[in-house]
């Protein structure tokens, strides 16, 4: 894999290493990438430095992938949630929203909290509920913003929640707005029953049209050694069953008459789907997903 981008000339510690010892989250055998080790927070802890290193480029600075909590679905024809804010430093990989690889950061021997963002839960009523905050050092992703209600706009958040329907003559729900550098911004909802896509961290979610409005597609980060897409949109739902909004990276399906939306991956950050109709069988919208954040430094 590519190495820290970050140098700094002159660094000392008094540790006695070259490089960094940490602890905190899940680190063990599987979590080497050739001299890199990377620390996976899938919930609250804490990360904790133990010992600076000595070298000069790679003493104190670690990188990081910080990803929010997915916004719920709406319910009844609703727009599906928005994908949590996504921030990353690895390589030359983007940040969500459009932004550039951001900064590394330099740590110091001390304990940093790390919070790691719920999805917003599924509702049976009303606007789809915002995830929560994920937060490393200075570094802040803001959860995704729920699906609108009927007709309602989408919510604000790390990616913004897809706009609902117009109910007949009424005007349709906009989509809401992403953060900037984390998320792009949720699809707008129409008048014909059907909800717009929630944003995702790669693209704006899709308008509805003769279907429910796709989520945003998320992006993918390889700062584990492998390739894992997160922080996709939630689907719009649809009405008479046809044609929900899809969705990708971690985002949930839009839901259909009878059918629930469905919820965002764990630790991957994407929207829940909205939900169809609100009639007899009365279900619930899709969850976001769960956040995460991921660590990486050179250990060797």
């Amino acid at each position: 894999m590519a190495p820290l981008g970050a140098s700094k000339l002159g660094f000392m510690s008094a540790g006695s290493a070259a490089f960094m010892v940490a602890t905190g989250g899940i680190v063990d055998a599987g979590t080497i990438d050739g001299d890199y080790k990377y620390h996976v927070f899938n919930g609250d802890d804490d990360f904790i430095v133990t010992t600076l290193g000595t070298n000069p480029t790679y003493g104190d600075i670690v990188e990081y992938l910080v990803v929010a909590g997915g916004g719920g679905g709406g319910w009844d024809y609703a727009g599906g949630g928005g994908a949590g804010g996504y921030r990353n430093s690895f390589s030359s990989e983007a940040s969500g929203g459009g932004g550039s690889s951001e900064s590394n950061l330099t740590v110091a021997e001390t304990t940093y909290a790390v919070t790691v963002g719920g999805g917003g839960a599924a509702v049976t009523t009303y606007g789809g509920n915002d995830g929560s905050d994920s937060t490393f050092s200075s570094i802040t992703s803001a959860g995704g913003g729920g699906g609108g209600y009927r007709p309602g706009a989408g919510r604000t958040g790390g990616s913004g929640g897809g706009g609902s329907d117009g109910y007949e003559a009424l005007t349709a729900g906009v989509g809401g707005s992403g953060t900037t550098n984390q998320g792009y911004d949720g699809g707008d909802g129409n008048q014909n029953y059907y909800g717009g896509g929630g944003g995702g961290a790669g693209s704006v979610g899709s308008a509805a049209s003769s279907q429910g409005g796709n989520g945003g597609s998320g992006l993918s980060s390889s700062i584990t050694g492998s390739s894992v897409g997160r922080a996709g949109g939630g689907g719009g739902a649809s009405y008479t069953g046809a044609n929900p909004g899809t969705a990708s990276e971690g985002g949930g399906e839009g839901g259909t008459d009878g059918q629930n939306g469905q919820s965002g991956t764990a630790n991957l950050g994407g929207g829940g789907g909205g939900y169809g109709d609100a009639g007899a069988s009365y279900l619930n919208s899709g969850a976001g997903g769960s956040g995460v954040v991921i660590i990486r430094y050179k250990f060797q």
